[in-house]
């Protein structure tokens, strides 16, 4: 049986990617700093691989 945190943090986890990605599309849009655009991608790749790993957490908590 799964956690119900799991519930929480896989769509939370999602959102932040979304978010993040949101921000740097905006920011590119705008002209924005190119720093700025780097960090948001850093950030970006790190929500990814954090959910990821939430992801298959829980794939393998429900094969248990």
């Amino acid at each position: 049986m799964v956690h119900w945190s799991v519930y929480l943090f896989i769509p939370l986890a999602l959102a932040l990617v979304a978010g993040v990605l949101l921000l740097g599309l905006f920011n590119f849009a705008a002209g924005g700093s190119p720093q700025r655009s780097q960090r948001l991608m850093q950030l970006r790749v790190l929500f990814q691989f954090l959910a990821l790993i939430l992801v298959m957490v829980t794939i393998y908590a429900m094969g248990r």
